[in-house]
């Protein structure tokens, strides 16, 4: 249940099933569900039988004060990219031709549309201009497509794990999560998925292909293929997150497999960012689908916002006039840092285990008991924050898991294991605790 493979709500049989499925004494069974529940990990009630429950309230233990001390972990957010400032620069001067102009732009500067159209082309998906909207993120497209093409108590397909803020984006917007494990050895499972789109008829599917968050996994061609068959056959629409497409660590993210769009065809959604491949200060992504869903969306944003700012447009436009450069350095930088990690864990944490990943910014690490809630509060106290487990799952679980990115400068991430491994060594076998409700990234 710490794993998220009985999620949240499954019901368990009754103690003398147990026992006898177990082959221990009855009196055993009932002693271990009395600690589930008072460690809050089992519910009960008379008459109704035992369920699994959500572990206590996240939120009740303060989050230390951010300091120059305190390293966080709870960010995939390295800093800006060499040549941004440069790109500001021309932006500003470029700017004076913008100015006698409204400012609104809905879709997004023509410039930049067609640059990140190339991009795509580049990768072998023909994208026009007309088919690009320009938002202010990745996370910011998901939410706009929940607008224009869900509504209260529709389903959407998610994985499991995933990047926190999907499924409370789908909560928010009424809807409900539907989880599609992905298995951090295996990878997705794509009969499970096919499965899911044919019994719980989502309204729309999120899918994150590239350098999985927080798995680091990437799907194959021959995965892709299948998933954007099923995808079509079932007529649901696929937000395909793209945020570290870019951050290929071992080859070229154009000769990577192609886009999961090449096979789902005007069924996919492709929502992508500059925030980790430049800088997340620059607050900007876009939609890549097909002209008429580009219309829907577009027509159901006027009520959230009117476009998103011109001068940040100019630079993003500027930086990807030549784009690979700075992307070769930026691949470089987390490289270098990802080996870092991976060396620091191996000496400091030798009992942690993990898949050392191809591309984006997060080691996926399994630790050696169901601790990670209980080992972010005492990280916490020791100077680091970190985002636990089950802060990535849909209803529970992931106790055993931890995310830790690679994002900070190389000292840093060093004296932040050192300090995990203190706290780690701390922390003793006791069931649940409160989470810390950091933000993630």
């Amino acid at each position: 249940m710490l794993d998220g493979q009985l999620p949240v709500g499954t019901r368990l049989p009754a103690e003398r099933e147990l026992a006898d499925a177990l082959g221990v004494s009855r009196t055993l069974v009932a002693a271990a569900l009395d600690r589930l529940r008072a460690d809050g990990l089992v519910a009960s009630r008379r008459g109704a039988g035992s369920w699994i429950a959500a572990a206590r309230d996240a939120g009740s233990v303060p989050v230390p004060e951010r300091g120059a001390d305190l390293i966080d972990l709870a960010r995939a957010a390295p800093p800006a990219a060499a040549g941004i400032g440069a790109a500001v620069d021309v932006a500003r001067r470029a700017l004076t031709a913008e100015l006698a102009g409204h400012g609104y732009t809905a879709q997004g500067l023509a410039d930049l549309r067609a640059r990140i159209a190339e991009r795509y082309r580049a990768r072998g998906l023909p994208t026009t201009p007309d088919q690009v909207l320009v938002t202010n993120g990745a996370h910011h497209g998901f939410a706009l497509a929940l607008r224009a093409f869900t509504g209260p108590g529709d389903r959407v397909l998610v994985e499991q794990p995933c990047y926190p803020n999907t499924p409370e984006a789908i909560r928010a917007a009424h809807a409900q999560p539907v989880p599609a494990p992905v298995d951090p050895v295996e990878g997705w499972d794509l009969p499970g998925i096919e499965a899911a789109l044919r019994q719980a008829a989502p309204r729309l599917a999120y899918l994150d292909v590239d350098f999985h968050n927080p798995t680091g996994l990437r799907l194959d061609a021959e995965g892709r293929e299948r998933l954007g068959a099923a995808l079509a056959r079932s007529r649901t629409p696929v937000v395909v997150d793209e945020t570290v497409a870019e951050l290929d660590l071992e080859g070229d993210p154009v000769a990577g497999p192609p886009p999961l769009a090449a096979f789902a065809g005007d069924w996919a959604i492709t929502v992508g960012s500059a925030a980790k491949s430049h800088w997340g200060g620059l607050r900007l992504g876009w939609i890549r689908a097909a002209e008429e869903v580009v219309d829907r969306i577009l027509a159901s944003r006027y009520s959230i916002d009117l476009g998103s700012p011109v001068l940040e447009q100019l630079v993003l436009a500027e930086l990807l006039t030549d784009p690979e450069p700075l992307l070769a350095r930026r691949r470089t930088e987390v490289r270098e840092l990802r080996d870092v990690l991976v060396s620091s864990v191996r000496t400091h944490l030798p009992d942690w285990t993990f898949r050392v990943p191809e591309g984006g910014l997060s080691l996926w690490c399994r630790l050696p008991e169901p601790m990670s809630t209980r080992l972010g509060v005492a990280a916490a106290s020791h100077g680091v924050l970190v985002a636990p487990g089950p802060r990535f799952a849909i209803r529970g679980g992931f106790e055993r898991w931890l995310r830790l990115p690679f994002a900070q400068r190389a000292d840093r991430l060093d004296e932040a294991v050192r300090r995990l491994a203190v706290a780690a060594a701390s922390v003793r076998p006791s069931g649940a605790a409160n989470a810390l409700d950091v933000p993630v990234t």
